[in-house]
């Protein structure tokens, strides 16, 4: 599993140009899922996610995780995070996971998030066509492989 992990002021998502899901202060994690990934993956994801201290603190260093930080997390789901670009210009998602496994283990990590943050996870919807708003407050952004520990 890979996870694009974006410290926001807010963000959203919408599906037709209606809002569906929203943050204000917190994360907005991308969430792609291989087809050789396990649900250790996802929870293994889902505590780097709680704990990655990328929120500054009264130094304005970045040592507080989102728990810390009193943050909200939106999560959504990418299977284009799993594209293939090693041969010409057009992505090969072969290795993205199919749908039954995918939508187990983005719940799963999504679920796991909450569980750990201490709050509810908004998601979008997995397989939607949807339109993604945010602000990102640094920039700061984080890429996850749960394959690279």
């Amino acid at each position: 599993m890979k996870i694009v992990i974006q410290r926001v002021k807010h963000a959203s998502v919408s599906i037709g140009g209606e809002k569906i899901s929203g943050i204000g202060k917190g994360l907005m994690v991308l969430v792609g899922v291989a087809r050789d990934d396990t649900e250790a993956d996802a929870v293994y994801l889902a505590a780097k996610t709680a704990a990655m201290r990328i929120f500054p603190d009264e130094a304005g260093v970045m040592n507080r995780s989102v728990v810390d930080a009193e943050g909200e997390v939106l999560s959504v789901s990418q299977f284009t995070l799993m594209a293939s670009t090693r041969k010409g210009n057009r992505p090969s998602y072969i290795d993205a996971a199919g749908h039954e496994l995918a939508t187990h283990l983005y719940d799963l990590y999504s679920r796991e998030v909450e569980r750990l943050v201490g709050r509810e996870v908004r998601k979008g919807v997995f397989g939607a066509d949807m339109a993604v708003e945010l602000i990102n407050d640094g920039p700061v952004t984080i890429i996850v492989d749960s394959h690279n520990k």
